[in-house]
């Protein structure tokens, strides 16, 4: 049941990141203990789900509930400044992804601001493709018990409180499990799981019978295992993106007799969409992720009877790649999709400032951009409002690194949404992001990426090809074998990587006493922060041409006359904890 028809390729650390650092925020520690005097509350409503096969509905109190949601990121300490500007969207639900001795301040939030809370309780291997945390649920009796004594325990806490919703136990375990096993054992597992899931609903049934009981996976994959091992949950739920409007179809296929909502939802992440020219995935300009929120609900709505309604993802302030990409207000900023929400929900956007929005955003020479060098990014920026605007370019290293972190670029701003941008000088793909500001709380942002190369070098490279040794390669870790002869092959793509340990050299054979004037050095994450350049006529001699110390990486250029047969690079001080890597070791004249 791994196809990707039925469990698409998830992106990793998603964007579903953000999921696994709410859930981590909200489940804290397993250890915490249950407050011994809790303030008097409100008394908790009553939850059903009501109707028949296709006739459902959500009930509070008696009275009909869809779930107009959004999924919830800000820190607990943040919601007296948060909860209130969701409640002005129209939002009457929040879902969290786990659920402790810190969920109080954000049920208590919720509730005195007309909202319900979707209460999360995290399960390995949670987040679906890229997370930890395997767990045999076959054999692991102690993690089991563990689960079915700690979520009861959080469910008696908080079952009369007003904030309730319903409890939603996992999150994409059943894909995230494709992680931990294969073949037969995997098919065994994703049946222990959602056995043990029903055994977690019944549990939480008899705390609490009057709050619905559900479990997130991603996409309806997972919903053959639910149909057949997990009885006792009261619906279904699902993240979905760019397939959301799919869900009907396959619920119909499916022969499914429990309604559903869908936990997770909006544009199309980046394991769904296209690839770009620099093969990697082509993230959806403001305009369309907006659109992306409309479609999503309006297809939820559109499965009457069945669909329940839906927590789209997400509302959180995070400024980092994910964030971007989702983030209905990230660094707290309000874009295209914040007010796309908040009409799908009903609310008029009709007297609010509008986002700038940034369109045609282009880069020129996006698949060679030389490193360290400037370039052009060009796009039209306009405001609905007429406000004044500021601007920023940023950087990303996510599909070199998987850093998620923006860092500000050198740029200037040309007029007419067009810059010209410093280059970074690390090789390979990045992005770069064009952030528009109006001063009113609002921001638009779009995002491109360019492959950044080598400077050309005038001459030619007289190491090309020629014989090099080492002090000491890598054999075998990631993308190695290693060897000295990859630094002088002409290809950026291959690399030597020295051992862990200072002081390591390479040196190249030039075959014969040669004349040069340029020495380029290109380096991968494990650079040198100090090294000479050394020339020998013999390879036993050396003499020291140059000294480099507080090196940073990326291309080192180095204008420097010299001749001889031998060059060497030798290094003294790593940058960092690894090696020595270098993908080029170029000797010009």
């Amino acid at each position: 049941m791994s196809d990707s028809r039925l469990f698409p390729r998830s992106a990793p650390g998603r964007l579903r990141t953000l999921a696994s650092v709410a859930a981590t925020t909200l489940l804290a520690a397993i250890a915490v203990t249950v407050p011994a005097a809790a303030p008097a509350q409100a008394a908790g409503s009553v939850v059903k789900v009501t109707g028949s096969q296709g006739a459902w509905q959500l009930t509070v109190d008696g009275a009909p509930y869809q779930v107009k949601g959004l999924t919830w990121g800000p820190a607990v300490a943040d919601v007296g400044t948060y909860m209130p500007d969701v409640a002005s969207m129209g939002v009457n639900t929040v879902r969290t992804w786990g659920t402790d001795g810190t969920t109080k301040p954000l049920l208590d939030s919720a509730a005195a601001n007309g909202i319900k809370v979707i209460a999360g309780f995290w399960l390995q291997p949670g987040g679906g493709p890229g997370s930890g945390g395997c767990v045999n649920y076959l054999t692991d009796t102690q993690y089991k018990n563990d689960m079915l004594a700690e979520f009861p325990k959080w469910v008696e806490t908080y079952k009369d409180h007003a904030g309730v919703l319903m409890w939603n136990v996992g999150n994409e375990s059943v894909l995230g499990l494709q992680n931990c096993y294969s073949g037969d054992a995997l098919e065994q597992q994703r049946n222990a799981y959602t056995t043990f899931v029903n055994d977690i609903a019944k549990k939480i049934h008899s705390v609490d019978p009057n709050h619905p009981v559900t479990s997130t996976d991603a996409w309806t994959g997972a919903w053959p295992y639910y149909q057949r091992n997990s009885p006792d949950l009261d619906l279904y739920a699902v993240n979905s993106y760019a397939d959301v409007c799919n869900i009907e179809e396959t619920w119909n296929a499916g022969g499914y007799t429990k309604p559903y909502i869908v936990t997770e939802g909006g544009p199309a992440g980046e394991w769904e969409v296209d690839d770009d020219v620099n093969g990697v995935a082509s993230e959806p300009a403001d305009t369309a992720k907006a659109q992306g929120y409309k479609d999503a609900w309006n297809c939820v709505v559109g499965h009457e009877g069945v669909a329940l309604g839906a927590t789209l993802f997400h509302y959180g302030t995070e400024y980092d790649f994910g964030g971007v990409w989702f983030n209905l207000l990230p660094a707290g900023q309000k874009r295209l999709s914040y007010y796309a929400v908040k009409e799908a929900y009903g609310r008029s956007t009709a007297g609010d400032n509008k986002p700038p929005v940034i369109s045609n955003m282009a880069v020129d020479g996006a698949t060679s951009v030389p490193a360290g060098r400037p370039f052009k990014v060009t796009s039209d920026i306009t405001d609905p409002d007429g406000d004044a605007l500021s601007y920023e370019v940023l950087v990303n290293s996510k599909y070199i690194d998987n850093s998620g972190q923006l860092t500000p670029a050198r740029f200037t701003a040309e007029g007419n949404g067009d810059f010209t941008v410093t280059a970074p000088d690390r090789l390979g793909v990045w992005k770069v992001y064009i952030k528009a500001s109006d001063g009113k709380g609002n921001v638009g942002i779009e995002t491109k990426s360019f492959k950044v190369v080598p400077p050309p070098v005038d001459g030619t490279n007289v190491a090309r090809g020629k014989p090099a040794t080492a002090s000491s390669f890598q054999p075998g870790s990631v993308g190695c074998p290693c060897p000295a002869a990859n630094a002088v092959d002409g290809d950026f793509g291959s690399r030597w990587a020295s051992d862990w340990s200072d002081p390591q050299w390479i040196q190249v054979d030039l075959g014969a006493r040669t004349d040069f004037k340029h020495i380029q050095l290109a380096w991968e994450a494990a650079y040198a922060k100090s090294y000479t350049v050394q020339t020998s006529d013999n390879g036993q001699d050396w003499s020291t041409l140059r000294t480099v110390t507080g090196g940073d990486g990326g291309i080192d250029d180095i204008a420097v006359t010299g001749a001889a047969r031998y060059v060497r690079v030798n290094g003294t001080e790593r940058g960092t904890a690894w090696g020595y890597s270098l993908y080029e070791f170029g000797v010009y004249r």
